[in-house]
């Protein structure tokens, strides 16, 4: 927000909360693409996890620990916060009354779980393969089951840079195309893993990393976490912004306001990726997706306060 970045990898609903004011001083946002989709998950601790075994749901699974759980997300208007919150409350937790829901970097979490200070966390890869490996939680849910190829990192920035520098911001997004582009392969993800792996930037072993990068396993819950895909991947939806302003007022984080649409418009650099993505060879996917998520709702694009106030459980 200072200024001192032009632009970043972000958790998409991060820039939504800041646009709105929720996450930080009001500053007015843009997507420029969407980098990825899917890759995220819900872990719990292994006591957890047997009681959801032993008693098959989870509101009765967390009777057993005899106080308010606590579980992690990165953010409170982030992506992670909002599956995590969405899953429960499909589970009939209310994710503001039944559980403590606390804010700790991805690096931390496994830490944390160990040491019994987390029930459960919501996070990206590779700390719930982390988790699993250290055997102290189970992955119990995948965000890919709650919105099936959901929107996750963004490049975003400032809306003024956009204004005043569009050529440098065509020029990211072009460039961010084709780095998404060679992810395509999982050939690349593979090597990828290998670079990711070392101690400046995550430092976990590549036998955990590249496993979660192409869904290779056992698990046929789990989607993989897309980049590309010719291109689906990455057009920035509008309507996918007007999901995250619905929780936030489902949540009592943001009153609800009929001009969300329009905010979404203001947000997303629509024509700006278009004319990026004709540049390098990319096609153009803008027709609005729709998804049944995980508590079998129509996910279509549109909401209006009746959809909103069509969830039983809410802030």
């Amino acid at each position: 927000m200072s200024g001192d970045l032009d632009a970043a990898h972000s958790l998409y609903g991060l820039v939504y909360g800041v646009q709105l004011g929720i996450g930080g001083p009001q500053t007015d946002m843009a997507v420029l693409m969407v980098l990825n989709r899917n890759g995220q998950a819900i872990t719990v601790s292994n006591r957890l996890a047997a009681a959801l075994d032993e008693h098959k749901t989870l509101p009765a699974a967390l009777a057993t620990l005899g106080r308010k759980p606590v579980f992690a997300q990165t953010f409170p208007t982030g992506t992670h916060a909002m599956w995590l919150y969405y899953w429960l409350a499909s589970q009939g937790v209310h994710p503001l009354r039944d559980i403590e829901s606390v804010v700790i970097p991805p690096p931390q979490m496994v830490d944390a779980l160990a040491q019994d200070r987390l029930d459960g966390l919501c996070v990206g890869e590779p700390w719930n393969a982390v988790a699993q490996e250290r055997g102290v939680g189970k992955t119990i849910a995948y965000t890919s089951e709650v919105w099936p190829d959901h929107p996750e990192k963004v490049l975003a920035s400032r809306r003024d840079f956009v204004t005043r520098y569009p050529n440098t911001a065509r020029a990211l997004v072009q460039t961010m195309l084709e780095a998404c582009r060679w992810l395509d392969d999982d050939v690349h993800r593979v090597e990828i893993s290998a670079r990711l792996a070392a101690d400046e930037f995550v430092g976990v072993p590549a036998g955990l990393i590249a496993p979660r990068l192409i869904a290779a396993g056992s698990d046929e819950k789990r989607r993989a976490v897309k980049f590309f895909a010719d291109g689906v991947v990455n057009f920035p939806h509008p309507a996918e912004g007007v999901w995250f302003f619905a929780q936030y007022a489902r949540w009592g984080m943001a009153e609800w306001r009929d001009d969300f649409a329009r905010i979404a418009r203001e947000v997303n650099q629509v024509d700006l990726y278009c004319q990026a993505a004709a540049n390098v060879g990319v096609g153009v996917f803008a027709d609005t997706p729709s998804a049944v998520l995980v508590d079998g709702r129509v996910w279509d694009g549109t909401a209006d306060q009746a959809y909103m106030q069509g969830f039983l459980i809410r802030g």
